[in-house]
């Protein structure tokens, strides 16, 4: 069998109808570049929440309040108020606490802030001097909340970026202009350096006040919901949650850690589940791009048995003149293989493009999964025989008398 003749004979004939050939490779097409497209789509946002939340600090760990409960009904993670000012002067200078070098006690609000004719709903964070080192936080121009504003509670602001824009334009500089918070006038003395995000966690879209000012001039609360820690290392990150557990187990006077009113929360773990979301985000989109494969795949069998139907006679004098049945099925088999191989290839490089366009659109990272190339190739190939082989089969079963007589 001269396996060059019959390449050239699977080209011939596919070639004859362009149109039907075409429709059939656009299947294939569709279905191996949504499936890299969507793929690259769903890594690029794992790496973009990853980089995000690295980015807050290292060797940070959180202690949040648990859930509270009202009438027997779980409320929202994180909303309860048994975390004070107390708690976080405890940890830092308790001598048991040997692998945690800066306490950062923190009051997260979202509140109005406005100036002259704009406003912008954003989130407040009351916080002190240590702020900028558990969390990374650097300035692109002024300064940052000192703990004399935190004593005095200075009316002062630290803006990010993105409130910079909201209220005052692109471009803008407002150090030193004023704007109301929940009713109250605050200076700006500071605007932070960019670090990206969106929505609730767009780290640019936050106002940063003095805790104290935070705690009894907006909002009237004298607990805290959330402290951060910054551990000496990454290696004693666990060491560092387990003595700050047991430091507030015996402060808040639970024997049973399950029990306990409060979690601490490391980066990893942070990471880890937003990892596991977005990992499950992009099976969800592989999923549903996979189906536009199996589609593609039963368009080519549709195909192909038009042409063992439109083909019967010439099968028939192939196999009166003396062809083996492996030479029909490897003829039609050759075909359909050659269909799914060349939207494989058309689709790899569709889904490369769409997925560089979708990240310039985005202004997200464009990453690309050689494993994800690979798995189209491999589908591909795997559709051509699998959606092939009924075909040729069907083709190479037939008798040569009936064939011939067919009309």
């Amino acid at each position: 069998m001269d396996y060059q003749e019959l390449f050239w004979e699977a080209i011939s004939t596919l070639t004859v109808n362009k149109l039907r050939t075409g429709l059939a490779i656009l299947g294939i097409v569709i279905g191996i570049g949504s499936v890299i497209a969507l793929v690259s789509l769903g890594q690029a946002t794992q790496a973009s929440v990853q980089s995000q939340i690295q980015s807050l600090g290292a060797n940070l760990l959180t202690v949040q309040p648990s859930a509270t409960r009202t009438g027997g009904v779980q409320g929202a993670f994180g909303g309860g108020t048994t975390l004070t000012l107390d708690d976080a002067n405890a940890i830092a200078t308790s001598p048991l606490i040997t692998n945690v070098q800066n306490v950062s006690p923190e009051l997260s609000r979202r509140a109005q802030v406005t100036t002259g004719k704009t406003n912008t709903n954003t989130q407040i964070i009351g916080g002190t001097a240590v702020y900028t080192d558990v969390h990374k936080v650097t300035l692109a121009g002024g300064s940052f909340i000192t703990q004399g504003n935190v004593d005095s509670l200075s009316k002062v602001a630290v803006v990010g970026p993105q409130v910079v824009t909201d209220l005052f334009g692109e471009g803008t500089t407002p150090i030193g202009s004023t704007v109301r918070i929940s009713g109250q006038t605050f200076t700006i003395i500071g605007i932070t350096t960019s670090k990206g995000g969106s929505g609730f966690q767009n780290q640019d879209d936050i106002v940063y006040v003095p805790l104290s000012t935070a705690q009894k001039v907006l909002f009237g609360v004298d607990y805290l919901s959330s402290i951060a820690l910054e551990a000496k290392s990454s290696d004693v990150m666990t060491d560092a949650q387990n003595e700050v557990g047991y430091l507030l187990l015996g402060r808040h006077k639970f024997n049973d850690p399950t029990q306990a009113d409060f979690s601490i929360f490391s980066q990893q773990d942070i990471l880890n589940t937003a990892s596991s979301v977005t990992g499950t985000f992009t099976s969800l989109l592989s999923g549903i791009a996979a189906i536009s494969l199996i589609v593609g795949g039963i368009g080519i069998m549709n195909i192909m048995l038009v042409t063992v139907t439109e083909r019967t006679r010439e099968i028939g004098l192939r196999k009166a003149l003396g062809a083996k049945k492996k030479t029909i099925t490897l003829q039609f088999l050759a075909e359909s293989i050659m269909l799914t191989f060349t939207g494989g290839a058309i689709g790899i490089l569709l889904g490369v493009l769409a997925s560089y366009i979708i990240s310039l659109a985005a202004g997200s990272a464009f990453v690309i999964s050689p494993s994800a190339i690979l798995l189209a190739f491999a589908v591909s190939a795997a559709t051509g025989i699998l959606f092939g082989w009924y075909p040729a089969r069907l083709a190479a079963d037939m008798q040569p008398i009936e064939a011939l007589r067919y009309e």
